[in-house]
């Protein structure tokens, strides 16, 4: 089986291997690469794995050898499904991979919004505190998270793992989610909303939960109050959030992912106040992208067993 790549650098920018899908096939890996390049490239192929690049219905269309797409991600709106279902082609992700990775990184947010250790190492390094007239100094509140209200918006996998370093921490911890099971901790939205000291997003972006961040619910949360998204930008609605954050509305926010990635210059959360935001990494550090491609593989290894799993296109 002839297996390419199209855009292998993110997932494995050089420090990864990918034997995994070497000892299933001939395994071609682009580090990048366009949709007229992806029609080039996946000629004669039968398998076609990709992270983040576009695979429209016109390539799909154009590659009459193709009978499989791999998404190494979780996320696949990056794949015409419907094009690649009318041609009988799977298209599989792998939907567990970095829960562990990104509640890490949910938490990682959260404790630079309310001990600010980024900054104040940097102002060390400028040489503020050798000329400090005091033995210590601090330019934001230091904010104790025991004790505060932490509220998680969608309650799957990664929310739950968030939840039990919440409680670590000695949070009280609610949830909201649109199909209640009646834990202990559930409440709808509006009540998670105006007790919450932290307000993390853990949900898909669908049709219902789009901008599901917006000058209303906004105005429900406290001004004192975190706002962090480690999942999908467009839960979002970003020149609300932004207004909210430079009028003071909101304490902060904290971001791993915005609606537009990259950003343009003038993205009106780059320069937000009090706006953190990191470029969509939440998910990659070396065990979970391992983990990743793994999965990925054994994905392909399936489907050439005749079964398939993960296939977001049945």
């Amino acid at each position: 089986m002839k297996i390419v790549v199209v855009d292998g650098h993110t997932a494995n920018p050089g420090d990864l291997s990918w034997e995994s899908f070497r000892r299933l096939g001939e395994v071609i890996v682009h580090e990048r690469s366009t949709e007229d390049e992806i029609v080039e490239r996946v000629q004669g192929a039968e398998a076609l794995v990709t992270n983040k690049a576009l695979v429209t219905a016109k390539a799909i269309q154009s590659l009459p050898s193709l009978r499989y797409i791999g998404v190494t991600a979780t996320g696949f709106n990056n794949v015409d499904v419907a094009a690649a279902k009318a041609r009988g082609i799977p298209v599989c992700n792998v939907p567990e991979y970095g829960t562990q990775t990104v509640a890490q990184a949910t938490f990682a947010l959260v404790l630079e919004l309310t001990n600010r250790v980024g900054h104040h190492a940097e102002t060390v390094r400028a040489g503020r505190w050798s000329q400090s007239k005091d033995f210590c100094y601090w330019d934001h509140p230091l904010i104790e998270l025991s004790g505060l209200t932490l509220g998680i918006v969608g309650y799957g996998r990664i929310g739950s793992a968030v939840a039990e370093i919440g409680r670590a921490f000695g949070m009280t911890v609610l949830n909201y989610r649109r199909n209640p099971v009646g834990s202990a901790d559930e409440v709808d939205a509006s009540t998670l909303l105006r007790r919450s000291d932290v307000v993390s997003l853990h949900c898909p972006l669908t049709p219902e939960t789009k901008h599901w961040i917006h000058a209303g619910t906004l105005d429900q949360m406290k001004r004192t109050a975190f706002l962090i998204n480690t999942s999908r930008g467009g839960l979002v609605h970003e020149m609300d959030l932004a207004s909210a954050l430079n009028s003071g509305r909101l304490a902060g926010a904290g971001l791993d992912v915005l609606s537009i990635e990259p950003p343009s210059a003038e993205h009106p959360l780059v320069g937000a106040k009090n706006c953190l935001i990191t470029p969509h990494i939440a998910w990659a550090t070396r065990a979970a992208r391992h983990r990743l491609i793994e999965a990925a593989a054994e994905n392909l290894h399936a489907f050439q067993e005749g079964r398939v799993r993960h296939v977001v296109n049945p």
